[in-house]
């Protein structure tokens, strides 16, 4: 069920961590599989970024790292054009995405018969998060119908506090509305709203 309180403010603070989800070239517009306006929240997330790095809370990086025979592509069967192949200038982060060097990579979807739109499914980042003593997430990136709503959903499946950035996702919206679906399902499960100007400064 939704939580009484699914947007609003929050202020960061240890046991905090922030999760960026799948900015990638090829889900760029322009890219095999681009998100229309997913370039957009590049800069936001940079901010974001800014603010955790100078709490010094951790930042997690997500992205799709698939071999050249995916099950997910359509000469495999799958429903998506080939995308974000391991090692290709698709898969690639976007030159203006800002990624701290101490951030940590998140690899997902790496073996050609398991897709993986969830950052936390065939990987390690639970493991991660509670070796941090993480109790709450802030997820953001693409798409918000696929990559960050099974991200979000799984993370408070598994007892995290989780906040979505709604300035910084965006929509594939493969069927008109999938997008505000998502989020009426992440509210369900009991995620927490925000933007960028929600976040308030740390007490002195």
């Amino acid at each position: 069920m939704a939580s009484q309180q699914d947007s609003g403010p929050a202020e960061l603070a240890d046991g905090d961590a922030l999760i960026v989800v799948d900015i990638q070239n090829d889900f760029l517009p322009g890219g095999a599989l681009g998100v229309p306006g997913g370039d957009e929240v590049i800069a936001v997330i940079d901010e974001y970024v800014r603010l955790f790095v100078s709490r010094g809370l951790p930042i997690y990086v997500s992205r799709d790292w698939h071999p050249p025979d995916h099950c997910s592509f359509r000469e495999q069967g799958g429903p998506w054009p080939v995308h974000c192949v391991a090692g290709t200038r698709g898969a690639a982060f976007p030159d203006s995405l800002r990624i701290p060097a101490d951030a940590t990579i998140v690899s997902k979807a790496t073996k050609p018969s398991q897709e993986a739109y969830s950052t936390f499914e065939g990987t390690d980042l639970e493991r991660q998060l509670r070796q941090r003593s993480v109790r709450r997430v802030f997820i953001g990136g693409l798409a918000t119908d696929y990559c960050v709503a099974n991200s979000v959903n799984d993370a408070r499946r598994l007892g995290f506090t989780t906040f979505v950035l709604e300035d910084a996702i965006r929509a594939v919206d493969v069927h008109p509305g999938d997008g505000q679906a998502a989020c009426e399902t992440m509210r369900q499960h009991g995620a927490r709203f925000l933007r960028l100007g929600d976040l308030l400064p740390a007490p002195p």
